[in-house]
């Protein structure tokens, strides 16, 4: 075990909480002193359902004509989230004639902020769910009665829930990483107790999360999904309907020349990736490892180091630390390996149910557009093939 794997590991230094996993504080609102941008963000939906976005935005003279150096982080997120959506609003609001280009009054300033927050200027994951959410009673807990969306494109239920099941899912996984690593920093302690305690405390949140991702079906039908709601998330890197990406006009640094970004994945969230370094489950190398990979220049910047973090811990063999110490305690600590057990096996299930919907919501819908391929996911990679391989290596980790 090399020393810097044997100095325990922090949520806090992540900014990542036990209680709200990757979710911030209760993300902001509104901005301040930013009328238009206020104004788009509230009547996004019904601009967009009149096709009227693109109309809008190219009579602003000004969105945001700098990024305040007063705002906070939680004020640049909230800008991020509307410049996203009016972007993808933008490209995606004709369909079959996606727009080729952006205005520089929306371009520039998302540019900016995704620079100052360390991520592309394209709709992510972090703007679509982690800082799209507000209580309905703030005394209340951050669960399914109670978040709604601060933001969408069109509104409607099936809209609605596809994201706020994410957000559900987000909070309950914050009691697991805290679990996750309670149970990473007893193995450099050589502590038995505390490295079960934190793998049962990982299994119970998994346990969670599973039964709420069960929940997507109840008010998110597939039909409605895939013509309703998919077709605002695409991105513009291997896109058939926009090949050569898209132009961000007069942002300095692109040269007017297209850029290429993905689309917002659920393969965006940290909570797969994280579990997978902890647990030690290895993915033999393919087109999805590569895309995964790939994903994390989307994350939070603290959130890709807090996984780059976990997948530094291993033992003198390379494996990760936690699968390393239990593998070699199996018969003399069978209530460990059993634990570790549970949690692949409850990841595997997760990843089993979002295989099943991957399926319904996307692979059985009939193609209707090359604006909204059923052949790929939302980040414009093939999908199916190698999600079944993913869940395959998994259970291969618990194979006696």
């Amino acid at each position: 075990m090399n020393s810097r794997a044997s100095q325990p590991l922090s949520l806090a230094d992540f900014e990542i909480s036990p209680n709200r996993g990757f979710l911030p504080s209760d993300p902001c609102e509104a901005l301040p002193d930013c009328p238009s941008l206020n104004h788009l963000g509230r009547e996004l939906p019904k601009l967009l359902s009149t096709r009227r976005v693109r109309r809008f935005i190219d009579e602003q003279p000004s969105l945001l004509p700098s990024v305040p150096a007063t705002w906070r982080e939680d004020e640049c997120r909230a800008a991020m989230r509307i410049l996203s959506f009016a972007g993808h609003a933008y490209v995606w609001e004709t369909p079959g004639q996606p727009a080729t280009s952006l205005p520089s009054q929306l371009a520039r300033p998302w540019y900016e902020i995704g620079q100052k927050l360390g991520r592309p200027p394209v709709l992510s994951y972090a703007s679509y769910a982690l800082d799209n959410w507000r209580r309905l009673d703030a005394t209340k807990p951050i669960q399914l009665d109670n978040i709604v969306l601060l933001q969408n494109f069109l509104g409607g239920l099936d809209e609605e829930w596809f994201v706020v099941v994410h957000i559900q899912i987000e909070r309950q996984a914050g009691p697991g990483l805290a679990g996750l690593l309670r149970a990473i920093n007893g193995v450099s302690q050589e502590k038995d107790d505390e490295v079960l305690s934190g793998l049962q405390t990982l299994a119970s949140a998994q346990t969670a999360m599973r039964d709420t991702l069960l929940r997507m079906k109840e008010r998110c039908d597939p039909y409605v999904y895939y013509t309703r709601v998919r077709p605002y998330i695409h991105g513009w890197k291997n896109s058939p309907s926009l090949p050569d990406g898209l132009i961000y006009d007069n942002v300095e640094v692109y040269k007017q020349q297209p850029q290429q970004f993905r689309g917002e994945t659920g393969a965006q969230s940290s909570i797969v990736p994280c579990l997978d370094a902890g647990l030690g489950i290895r993915h033999v190398p393919d087109p999805l490892t590569v895309y995964l990979q790939e994903m994390r220049e989307y994350m939070p910047p603290r959130h890709r180091a807090f996984l780059q973090a976990l997948e530094s811990r291993t033992d003198g063999q390379g494996r990760a630390m936690l699968a390393g110490y239990i593998h070699n305690r199996k018969q003399r600590h069978p209530n460990l390996w059993s634990a570790y057990c549970a949690c692949v096996d409850l990841l595997a299930q997760f990843r089993e149910i979002h295989i099943g919907y991957a399926d319904s919501y996307i692979n059985r819908q009939h193609q209707t557009s090359a604006t909204n391929p059923t052949a790929v996911g939302t980040g414009g990679t093939p999908f199916m093939t190698y999600l079944q391989k993913h869940l395959d290596e998994t259970k291969q980790a618990i194979v006696v």
